[in-house]
Formats: structure tokens, C-alpha cells, sequence
């Protein structure tokens, strides 16, 4: 039985995006172990994904700390591995290539980089999709895609029965109004009036749920909704993907959650600025959809609100 080892470190919306590439080379790879190293915020996430057999934590530490560089080596080379699929393509896991496989061949590390499509500059190739680029590493690297372009996130879900009766949560639309912090350019400003316009067309008949993350608690209170937490605490991922499953529809800014949304079959609508394009980062699906805006200040809670009436009745 071979080891596989799959690379990815975050962020929480590229961890949806490879739920089909993760059971491609599953169904590819069934007499072999599949691993997976990722970082703290995910590390529990994956240990519920019915297609990996062991997680490894990177604790991300300096390039310059040689002391973990010698134990991550140490340990990945206790495994063995004999197929490596870089899925993060960062300069991070570039640098790991360099360090603990130094002579891996491109028939044993599959990347970007390796796989490359002759004559296409990797500039040019990053222009295309997301998921169309892993869909092509994985192609190039002898996997039989079949949902690589079609990920499936409802492997991350879980009960949250106790928290819906809790917030009496029966028919709600979710929003996700945050962003990080150094890209205020990805936040759309009038989710107050949208919630304003829904209460009024719908007589209050949904309620409005937020789902702040743990460093987005106190920013909740500026949104006149309810603020669904676990015992004072944020929800972890799988809580979040739950909560987001059994909602009527999704109202968010081009952040993890969206994609999780996306991901899941969820109804609902990712709100675009100016920073990337819903193609570019494979958000679209059949029940959810984007706006995008040259600038999000311009996009009117009119406009949003009348693309959530379409879909919603």
C-alpha cells in the first residue's frame, strides 16, 4: 500500500474548492493512504473527510526555524510518501519541494509547476479558473477527474440541531457581511438596508442569521441580526457548513463562506468588487450566483435585493 501526501495549508475558501480534487485522487489512488498536511484552522476539518486516512499539521512556522524544518522532515520522511499533489501552489509549498523532496521527479510531485502546459506562461495559466487548473494538475498527473469541477462540501456538515432550536431558527436567509481586514475592498456596505427591504417584502416571515467568525464578534453587533453562536464561541467550519445547508439563502461577500455556499448546492449570491471575478475563482453554480461591481459602494441594496426575490419565491 503507497503513501499519498496532498498539500493544503488554507485559506478556508481554497479548502472547499478541493473537495473534488481530494476524491478524484482518492477514487484513483483506493489501495493507497491518502494524507493531507494542512495548518491549525483546518486540521480537525479534514480529519472528518471520508477520504483521508491521516492529517499532518504544518504549524507554519519561519522558513528560518530550522529546529521545525528538521522535525517536519523527519517526519514526512518516516511516511515514505511515493505520490505528492501540491494543491496550495504557494511559494510556501515550493519551498517544501525544495527541502523535503529536493530530487522528486514531476511523475512524483504534481504542482502548477510541473504540470504546466507547454508554451503557456504560469501568468497566463493563472488567468484561467481555479478549478480548471486543478483539474488540468490533476489530469497531467494520470487522475481521472470526474469532481474535481463540481466540489461537494456536505462531507464537512454536522448536527447543529440544538443550536437552531436555541435561536428558534426554521426558515432564515444567512448573511456574512465581513471580510478581512486588509481587504476592505471585498466589503459590500448596505447589508443593513437589504435586511431592511427583505423584512418588509416578507413580513418578517425569514429571519436574518449572521455567523460571525471568532474575530468578527463584536463587528456582528453593527448588523440588525440574529448572531447565531455555540455557547458564546463562533461556529467551527463544520457547524458553519450546517448552518448554511438548511438556509433558504445565502447573502455574502466574496469570502469563505461563499464558497462553502457555493459548494454545498446552497441558494444564495456572492457580492464582487473589483479584486478578482466570480470565474476566476469558480464560485458560480447552479443555485448560486454573483453581482459584480466595479466598486461595491455603487452596488445598490435594490439590486441585490431584487436578485435574492428572483431566486427565493
Amino acid at each position: 500500500m503507497a503513501k499519498i501526501l496532498i498539500i493544503k495549508l488554507g485559506s478556508l475558501g481554497d479548502i472547499v474548492q478541493i473537495s473534488g480534487a481530494i476524491k478524484d485522487i482518492s477514487e484513483n489512488h483506493k489501495d493507497d493512504e491518502i494524507h493531507i498536511m494542512t495548518t491549525k484552522p483546518y486540521f480537525g476539518l479534514f480529519k472528518k473527510n471520508p477520504h483521508i486516512s491521516n492529517v499532518i499539521l504544518d504549524k507554519r512556522l519561519s522558513r528560518l526555524n530550522l529546529i521545525y524544518l528538521f522535525s517536519l522532515m523527519k517526519l514526512i520522511k518516516k511516511y515514505n510518501f511515493s505520490k505528492v499533489y501540491d494543491l496550495q501552489n504557494s511559494s510556501r509549498s515550493a519551498f517544501y519541494k525544495r527541502i523535503l523532496f529536493p530530487n522528486a521527479s514531476k511523475e512524483i510531485w504534481s504542482s502548477t509547476e510541473t504540470t504546466l502546459p507547454e508554451g503557456t506562461t504560469k501568468e497566463d495559466f493563472d488567468k484561467d479558473s481555479v478549478l480548471s487548473r486543478f483539474d488540468h494538475q490533476l489530469k497531467s498527473s494520470g487522475i481521472n477527474t470526474v469532481h474535481t469541477l463540481r466540489p461537494d462540501f456536505s462531507w464537512s456538515s454536522t448536527d447543529i440541531s440544538q443550536i437552531k432550536s436555541y435561536h428558534q431558527l426554521d426558515k432564515y436567509i444567512v448573511i456574512f457581511p465581513f471580510c478581512s481586514p486588509h481587504l476592505t475592498s471585498k466589503k459590500w456596505p448596505y447589508y443593513n438596508e437589504l435586511i431592511n427591504l427583505i423584512n418588509e417584502r416578507y413580513n418578517n416571515n425569514y429571519k436574518i442569521a449572521i455567523a460571525p467568525g471568532p474575530n468578527e464578534i463584536k463587528e456582528a453587533t453593527n448588523i440588525n441580526a440574529l448572531c447565531i453562536l455555540d455557547n458564546g464561541k463562533a461556529l467551527d467550519i463544520s457547524q458553519l457548513a450546517a448552518l448554511i445547508k438548511d438556509s433558504s439563502y445565502v447573502v455574502a461577500n466574496d469570502t469563505g463562506p461563499a464558497h462553502i455556499a457555493a459548494h454545498l448546492g446552497s441558494k444564495g449570491i456572492a457580492l464582487f468588487g473589483s479584486h478578482t471575478s466570480p470565474f476566476k475563482v469558480s464560485i458560480e453554480r447552479e443555485n448560486f450566483k454573483a453581482i459584480q461591481a466595479p466598486e461595491l459602494s455603487k452596488l445598490s441594496p435594490e439590486k441585490v435585493f431584487e436578485r435574492l426575490s428572483n431566486s427565493i419565491s
